[in-house]
Protein backbone atom coordinates (compact mmCIF):
# COMPACT_ATOMS: atom_id res chain seq x y z
CA UNK A 1 0.00 0.00 0.00
CA UNK A 2 2.99 2.31 0.47
CA UNK A 3 5.40 4.22 -1.70
CA UNK A 4 4.57 7.09 -4.01
CA UNK A 5 2.13 5.08 -6.12
CA UNK A 6 0.83 2.14 -4.06
CA UNK A 7 -1.23 -0.69 -5.62
CA UNK A 8 -1.24 0.69 -9.21
CA UNK A 9 2.50 -0.12 -9.22
CA UNK A 10 2.87 -2.97 -6.75
CA UNK A 11 0.07 -5.13 -8.15
CA UNK A 12 1.28 -5.09 -11.81
CA UNK A 13 4.77 -5.91 -10.50
CA UNK A 14 3.39 -8.91 -8.62
CA UNK A 15 1.53 -10.13 -11.72
CA UNK A 16 4.74 -9.81 -13.73
CA UNK A 17 6.68 -11.95 -11.24
CA UNK A 18 3.94 -14.59 -11.09
CA UNK A 19 3.99 -14.89 -14.88
CA UNK A 20 7.78 -15.36 -14.85
CA UNK A 21 8.19 -17.71 -11.90
CA UNK A 22 5.63 -20.47 -11.72
CA UNK A 23 6.77 -21.77 -8.31
CA UNK A 24 6.23 -18.47 -6.48
CA UNK A 25 3.19 -17.57 -4.39
CA UNK A 26 2.45 -13.99 -3.35
CA UNK A 27 0.23 -12.51 -0.66
CA UNK A 28 -0.94 -8.94 -1.21
CA UNK A 29 -1.35 -7.33 2.20
CA UNK A 30 -3.54 -4.25 2.26
CA UNK A 31 -7.02 -2.87 1.94
CA UNK A 32 -9.13 -5.52 0.27
CA UNK A 33 -11.54 -3.06 -1.33
CA UNK A 34 -8.64 -1.38 -3.13
CA UNK A 35 -6.77 -4.54 -4.13
CA UNK A 36 -9.61 -6.81 -5.27
CA UNK A 37 -10.58 -4.84 -8.44
CA UNK A 38 -6.94 -4.89 -9.55
CA UNK A 39 -6.61 -8.67 -9.47
CA UNK A 40 -10.12 -10.11 -9.86
CA UNK A 41 -9.71 -10.96 -13.54
CA UNK A 42 -6.49 -12.87 -12.76
CA UNK A 43 -7.70 -14.76 -9.67
CA UNK A 44 -9.04 -17.81 -11.52
CA UNK A 45 -5.84 -18.23 -13.52
CA UNK A 46 -3.63 -17.67 -10.47
CA UNK A 47 -5.70 -19.61 -7.95
CA UNK A 48 -3.50 -20.79 -5.13
CA UNK A 49 -0.65 -18.49 -6.11
CA UNK A 50 -2.09 -15.05 -5.40
CA UNK A 51 -4.33 -13.95 -2.55
CA UNK A 52 -5.22 -10.88 -0.53
CA UNK A 53 -4.74 -10.58 3.21
CA UNK A 54 -6.80 -7.66 4.46
CA UNK A 55 -5.23 -4.92 6.56
CA UNK A 56 -7.40 -1.99 7.58
CA UNK A 57 -4.61 0.56 8.15
CA UNK A 58 -1.83 2.09 6.08
CA UNK A 59 1.40 3.66 7.36
CA UNK A 60 1.92 7.10 5.84
CA UNK A 61 5.24 7.96 4.23
CA UNK A 62 5.73 10.84 6.68
CA UNK A 63 4.68 9.06 9.87
CA UNK A 64 7.11 8.72 12.75
CA UNK A 65 8.40 5.12 13.01
CA UNK A 66 7.44 4.91 16.71
CA UNK A 67 3.86 5.96 15.98
CA UNK A 68 3.50 3.52 13.12
CA UNK A 69 4.80 0.66 15.26
CA UNK A 70 2.75 1.39 18.36
CA UNK A 71 -0.49 2.80 17.00
CA UNK A 72 -1.06 0.98 13.73
CA UNK A 73 -1.07 -2.69 14.61
CA UNK A 74 -3.38 -3.52 11.72
CA UNK A 75 -1.34 -1.73 9.08
CA UNK A 76 -0.38 -3.57 5.90
CA UNK A 77 3.26 -3.25 6.93
CA UNK A 78 2.71 -4.78 10.38
CA UNK A 79 0.51 -7.60 9.10
CA UNK A 80 3.00 -8.51 6.36
CA UNK A 81 5.80 -8.75 8.92
CA UNK A 82 3.57 -10.79 11.23
CA UNK A 83 2.99 -13.27 8.39
CA UNK A 84 6.75 -13.52 7.93
CA UNK A 85 7.32 -14.00 11.66
CA UNK A 86 4.95 -16.98 11.88
CA UNK A 87 6.33 -18.56 8.70
CA UNK A 88 3.26 -18.08 6.51
CA UNK A 89 5.47 -16.24 3.99
CA UNK A 90 9.24 -16.43 3.47
CA UNK A 91 9.94 -12.77 2.59
CA UNK A 92 8.41 -9.32 2.87
CA UNK A 93 8.74 -6.55 0.25
CA UNK A 94 7.62 -2.98 0.90
CA UNK A 95 7.90 0.40 -0.82
CA UNK A 96 6.62 2.17 2.29
CA UNK A 97 8.10 4.32 5.04
CA UNK A 98 11.71 3.11 5.53
CA UNK A 99 12.00 4.11 9.18
CA UNK A 100 8.67 2.50 10.06
CA UNK A 101 9.57 -0.67 8.18
CA UNK A 102 12.91 -1.01 9.97
CA UNK A 103 11.47 -0.25 13.41
CA UNK A 104 8.51 -2.59 12.98
CA UNK A 105 10.61 -5.36 11.46
CA UNK A 106 13.07 -5.17 14.32
CA UNK A 107 10.21 -5.32 16.85
CA UNK A 108 8.35 -8.19 15.17
CA UNK A 109 11.20 -10.32 13.82
CA UNK A 110 14.02 -9.45 16.22
CA UNK A 111 17.65 -9.61 15.15
CA UNK A 112 19.72 -12.71 14.48
CA UNK A 113 21.64 -13.93 17.54
CA UNK A 114 24.97 -12.11 17.58
CA UNK A 115 23.72 -9.17 15.49
CA UNK A 116 23.34 -5.95 17.45
CA UNK A 117 21.50 -3.94 14.79
CA UNK A 118 20.06 -4.60 11.33
CA UNK A 119 21.64 -2.72 8.42
CA UNK A 120 20.46 -1.52 5.03
CA UNK A 121 22.37 -3.00 2.11
CA UNK A 122 22.06 -1.98 -1.53
CA UNK A 123 23.78 -2.84 -4.81
CA UNK A 124 25.83 -0.09 -6.44
CA UNK A 125 26.70 -0.29 -10.19
CA UNK A 126 30.41 -0.97 -10.68
CA UNK A 127 32.83 -2.10 -13.39
CA UNK A 128 32.41 -5.77 -12.48
CA UNK A 129 28.65 -5.64 -12.05
CA UNK A 130 27.75 -4.51 -8.54
CA UNK A 131 29.35 -3.49 -5.28
CA UNK A 132 27.30 -4.32 -2.19
CA UNK A 133 27.40 -1.50 0.34
CA UNK A 134 26.17 -1.25 3.92
CA UNK A 135 25.06 0.37 6.15
CA UNK A 136 23.18 2.98 4.13
CA UNK A 137 21.34 4.80 6.87
CA UNK A 138 19.97 2.55 9.58
CA UNK A 139 22.78 3.10 12.09
CA UNK A 140 24.44 6.51 12.25
CA UNK A 141 26.72 5.53 15.14
CA UNK A 142 28.43 2.16 15.13
CA UNK A 143 30.98 0.15 17.08
CA UNK A 144 33.87 -1.82 15.53
CA UNK A 145 32.03 -5.04 16.39
CA UNK A 146 28.97 -3.86 14.48
CA UNK A 147 31.07 -3.08 11.40
CA UNK A 148 32.36 -6.66 11.55
CA UNK A 149 28.76 -7.84 11.72
CA UNK A 150 27.92 -5.70 8.67
CA UNK A 151 30.84 -7.31 6.82
CA UNK A 152 29.48 -10.78 7.61
CA UNK A 153 26.00 -9.83 6.40
CA UNK A 154 27.33 -8.17 3.26
CA UNK A 155 29.46 -11.20 2.42
CA UNK A 156 26.45 -13.51 2.62
CA UNK A 157 24.23 -11.32 0.44
CA UNK A 158 26.98 -10.77 -2.16
CA UNK A 159 27.62 -14.51 -2.28
CA UNK A 160 23.95 -15.32 -2.81
CA UNK A 161 22.98 -12.53 -5.22
CA UNK A 162 26.14 -12.62 -7.35
CA UNK A 163 27.11 -16.30 -6.96
CA UNK A 164 30.51 -15.37 -5.51
CA UNK A 165 32.73 -17.78 -3.63
CA UNK A 166 34.78 -15.38 -1.51
CA UNK A 167 33.52 -11.78 -1.88
CA UNK A 168 36.20 -9.17 -1.31
CA UNK A 169 35.37 -6.98 1.69
CA UNK A 170 36.68 -3.43 2.07
CA UNK A 171 36.29 -0.94 4.91
CA UNK A 172 35.45 2.58 3.72
CA UNK A 173 38.06 5.10 4.84
CA UNK A 174 39.64 8.43 3.89
CA UNK A 175 42.68 6.62 2.50
CA UNK A 176 43.88 3.12 1.74
CA UNK A 177 46.98 3.38 3.93
CA UNK A 178 46.93 1.46 7.22
CA UNK A 179 47.61 4.60 9.26
CA UNK A 180 44.59 6.50 7.90
CA UNK A 181 41.21 6.83 9.60
CA UNK A 182 39.64 7.35 13.00
CA UNK A 183 39.56 4.98 15.96
CA UNK A 184 36.38 3.31 14.70
CA UNK A 185 37.81 2.11 11.40
CA UNK A 186 41.20 1.28 12.95
CA UNK A 187 39.60 -1.02 15.52
CA UNK A 188 37.19 -2.49 12.98
CA UNK A 189 40.12 -3.23 10.67
CA UNK A 190 41.78 -5.31 13.38
CA UNK A 191 38.61 -7.37 13.81
CA UNK A 192 38.25 -7.89 10.07
CA UNK A 193 41.88 -8.90 9.69
CA UNK A 194 41.42 -11.67 12.25
CA UNK A 195 38.12 -12.86 10.75
CA UNK A 196 37.56 -15.63 8.20
CA UNK A 197 36.23 -13.09 5.69
CA UNK A 198 38.11 -12.13 2.52
CA UNK A 199 39.09 -8.73 3.90
CA UNK A 200 41.23 -6.68 1.48
CA UNK A 201 41.79 -3.59 3.64
CA UNK A 202 40.73 0.05 3.51
CA UNK A 203 39.00 1.38 0.40
CA UNK A 204 38.17 4.95 -0.61
CA UNK A 205 35.01 6.38 -2.14
CA UNK A 206 36.27 6.01 -5.71
CA UNK A 207 36.94 2.29 -5.10
CA UNK A 208 33.21 1.62 -4.75
CA UNK A 209 32.89 1.57 -8.55
CA UNK A 210 36.31 0.14 -9.38
CA UNK A 211 35.48 -3.54 -9.51
CA UNK A 212 38.26 -4.19 -6.99
CA UNK A 213 35.90 -4.74 -4.05
CA UNK A 214 32.59 -6.62 -3.71
CA UNK A 215 31.39 -5.50 -0.26
CA UNK A 216 32.01 -2.01 1.16
CA UNK A 217 31.40 -1.63 4.90
CA UNK A 218 30.77 1.66 6.67
CA UNK A 219 28.55 3.26 9.31
CA UNK A 220 25.06 4.40 8.35
CA UNK A 221 25.85 8.11 8.47
CA UNK A 222 28.77 7.88 6.05
CA UNK A 223 27.02 5.31 3.89
CA UNK A 224 23.88 7.38 3.46
CA UNK A 225 25.87 10.51 2.59
CA UNK A 226 27.86 8.50 0.02
CA UNK A 227 24.71 7.02 -1.50
CA UNK A 228 22.94 10.38 -1.81
CA UNK A 229 26.09 11.89 -3.33
CA UNK A 230 26.16 9.14 -5.96
CA UNK A 231 22.49 9.66 -6.78
CA UNK A 232 22.97 13.42 -7.06
CA UNK A 233 26.01 13.03 -9.30
CA UNK A 234 24.13 10.63 -11.57
CA UNK A 235 21.23 13.08 -11.92
CA UNK A 236 23.61 15.95 -12.66
CA UNK A 237 25.42 13.96 -15.36
CA UNK A 238 22.12 12.97 -16.93
CA UNK A 239 20.83 16.55 -16.94
CA UNK A 240 24.11 17.84 -18.37
CA UNK A 241 24.07 15.32 -21.21
CA UNK A 242 20.49 16.25 -22.05
CA UNK A 243 21.25 19.96 -22.01
CA UNK A 244 24.37 19.63 -24.18
CA UNK A 245 22.76 17.28 -26.70
CA UNK A 246 19.82 19.67 -27.23
CA UNK A 247 21.85 22.88 -27.45
CA UNK A 248 21.58 23.16 -31.27
CA UNK A 249 20.51 21.23 -34.38
CA UNK A 250 23.90 19.65 -34.96
CA UNK A 251 24.03 18.32 -31.42
CA UNK A 252 20.48 17.00 -31.69
CA UNK A 253 21.57 15.05 -34.76
CA UNK A 254 24.59 13.67 -32.90
CA UNK A 255 22.24 12.62 -30.11
CA UNK A 256 20.23 10.55 -32.61
CA UNK A 257 23.41 8.90 -33.85
CA UNK A 258 24.57 8.03 -30.34
CA UNK A 259 21.10 7.08 -29.03
CA UNK A 260 21.89 3.34 -28.62
CA UNK A 261 24.87 4.21 -26.44
CA UNK A 262 22.90 6.76 -24.43
CA UNK A 263 20.08 4.26 -23.82
CA UNK A 264 22.58 1.64 -22.68
CA UNK A 265 24.18 4.10 -20.26
CA UNK A 266 20.79 5.17 -18.92
CA UNK A 267 19.77 1.56 -18.34
CA UNK A 268 23.08 0.74 -16.64
CA UNK A 269 22.69 3.53 -14.10
CA UNK A 270 18.91 3.46 -13.74
CA UNK A 271 18.20 3.03 -9.99
CA UNK A 272 15.24 0.86 -10.89
CA UNK A 273 17.55 -1.77 -12.36
CA UNK A 274 19.18 -2.13 -8.94
CA UNK A 275 16.04 -1.70 -6.83
CA UNK A 276 15.64 -3.74 -3.69
CA UNK A 277 17.64 -2.85 -0.57
CA UNK A 278 18.11 -5.68 1.92
CA UNK A 279 17.38 -5.09 5.60
CA UNK A 280 19.93 -7.62 6.76
CA UNK A 281 20.43 -8.91 10.29
CA UNK A 282 16.76 -9.68 10.94
CA UNK A 283 15.22 -13.10 11.55
CA UNK A 284 13.56 -12.94 8.15
CA UNK A 285 14.05 -11.59 4.64
CA UNK A 286 12.84 -7.98 4.39
CA UNK A 287 13.40 -5.99 1.18
CA UNK A 288 12.84 -2.24 0.88
CA UNK A 289 11.90 -0.88 -2.54
CA UNK A 290 12.36 2.73 -3.62
CA UNK A 291 9.21 4.66 -2.81
CA UNK A 292 9.20 6.08 -6.35
CA UNK A 293 9.57 2.67 -8.02
CA UNK A 294 7.54 1.85 -11.12
CA UNK A 295 6.20 -1.66 -11.79
CA UNK A 296 9.40 -2.95 -13.42
CA UNK A 297 11.51 -1.53 -10.62
CA UNK A 298 9.30 -2.99 -7.89
CA UNK A 299 9.46 -6.35 -9.66
CA UNK A 300 13.25 -6.21 -9.28
CA UNK A 301 12.82 -5.80 -5.52
CA UNK A 302 10.60 -8.89 -5.45
CA UNK A 303 13.27 -10.82 -7.37
CA UNK A 304 15.85 -9.92 -4.72
CA UNK A 305 13.47 -11.16 -2.02
CA UNK A 306 12.93 -14.46 -3.85
CA UNK A 307 16.67 -15.11 -4.16
CA UNK A 308 17.34 -14.27 -0.51
CA UNK A 309 14.45 -16.47 0.65
CA UNK A 310 15.57 -19.41 -1.46
CA UNK A 311 19.15 -19.08 -0.27
CA UNK A 312 18.14 -18.64 3.37
CA UNK A 313 20.13 -15.48 3.97
CA UNK A 314 19.29 -15.13 7.72
CA UNK A 315 20.49 -18.65 8.52
CA UNK A 316 23.61 -18.16 6.42
CA UNK A 317 24.40 -14.92 8.28
CA UNK A 318 24.00 -16.76 11.59
CA UNK A 319 26.31 -19.56 10.48
CA UNK A 320 29.03 -17.24 9.14
CA UNK A 321 28.80 -15.09 12.25
CA UNK A 322 29.42 -18.11 14.46
CA UNK A 323 32.61 -18.84 12.53
CA UNK A 324 34.01 -15.45 13.55
CA UNK A 325 33.80 -16.22 17.28
CA UNK A 326 35.29 -19.70 17.27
Amino acid sequence: MGGDHGPPVTVPAVLKILSEQQDVQIVLVGQEAVLTPLIEKYQAKLAGRLRIHHASEVVGMDERPQDAMRKKKDSSMRIALNLLQVGEVQACVSAGNTGALMATARFVLKTIAGIDRPAILSRIPAHHGHTHMLDLGANADCTPEQLLQFAVMGSVVATDLQSMTRPRVGLLNIGSEDIKGNDLVQEAAKLLQSSTLNYIGFVEGNDIFSGEVDVVVTDGFTGNVALKTMEGAARMIGATLKREYTRNVLRRFSALVSMPVLKAIKKRFDPGQHNGASMVGLNGVVIKSHGSADADSFANAIRVAIVEARKGVPSQVSQLLQEQVK
